[in-house]
């Protein structure tokens, strides 16, 4: 659970090109317990806090990223209407690692092997730190979302049901 000894990777060296400060933290991960409620139990912090990185394809724009908390459900008519498509499906497991650069449950924000348009679940206003994946499964990165939000350009939104 310390930042001493982790493995740098692509989003940390982005963050610390930026010079926005971070701590990353670590968890076993396993395929039975990939859900983002597991990585908020297992170190221990407010599952509100700990957001996933989804990855779709609009008909409009191609690819578009949307962070959203790990406990919420993204409103694909919500997701089309913020990125400027009049739809918007999930890219298949398969083209994630090809498309990014990130396997399903290590999947970055930052550091993608291209910038997509990428936004941010509203949520995002209301917590003072935000956990991503580090880009690899089994690591967080916790650091201000203001920070986060402007190293990749993004945008805040409303994109979850409810």
């Amino acid at each position: 659970m310390s930042k001493k000894g982790h493995k740098k990777t692509n989003a940390l060296r982005i963050l610390d090109t930026h010079h926005i400060p971070y701590e990353v933290f670590t968890y076993e991960w396993s395929e039975e317990q990939a859900a983002g409620v597991h990585v908020a139990e297992s170190l221990q912090i407010p599952v509100e806090q700990v957001f996933k990185t989804l990855v779709g394809k609009g008909n409009v724009t191609g690819h578009v990223v949307f962070c959203i908390p790990v406990e919420g459900e993204l409103d694909m008519k919500q997701a089309a209407r913020v990125s400027g498509n009049k739809s918007v499906e999930l890219i298949a497991v398969k083209e994630l690692l090809p498309l990014t650069g990130y396997l399903r449950g290590g999947c970055s924000p930052l550091g993608m092997k291209k910038a997509f348009p990428t936004f941010f679940d509203a949520s995002i206003e209301h917590i003072s730190s935000v956990y991503v994946s580090a880009g690899l499964r089994g690591m967080q990165v916790q650091v201000e979302p203001t920070s986060l939000i402007t190293v990749v350009e993004g945008t805040v939104a409303p994109l979850t049901m409810g």
